[in-house]
């Protein structure tokens, strides 16, 4: 399973499925992490925390662990 953390700078993955239970995949639908949506990953600081992607037209900054559930394919 790849994550937006397994993507490189600038590269583009779609949504595939949202992981998680409760508040947290509420949390990431409600920021526009949908199934079927392009993202691309923009930044990464230095210790992994947090990771910038562009999605839906907006810069969104996720923590890893929140990252860690939104599983992607490769475009």
């Amino acid at each position: 399973m790849k994550t937006i953390c397994n993507l490189k700078y600038n590269q583009t993955g779609r949504v595939v499925a949202v992981h998680g239970e409760g508040h947290v995949r509420k949390r990431l639908f409600d920021m526009g992490v949908t199934p079927s949506i392009e993202v691309t990953l923009l930044k990464c600081a230095p210790l992994g925390d947090p990771i910038e992607i562009l999605i839906r037209g907006y810069h969104l900054s996720l923590r890893k662990d929140e990252a860690l559930l939104v599983e992607v394919e490769v475009l």
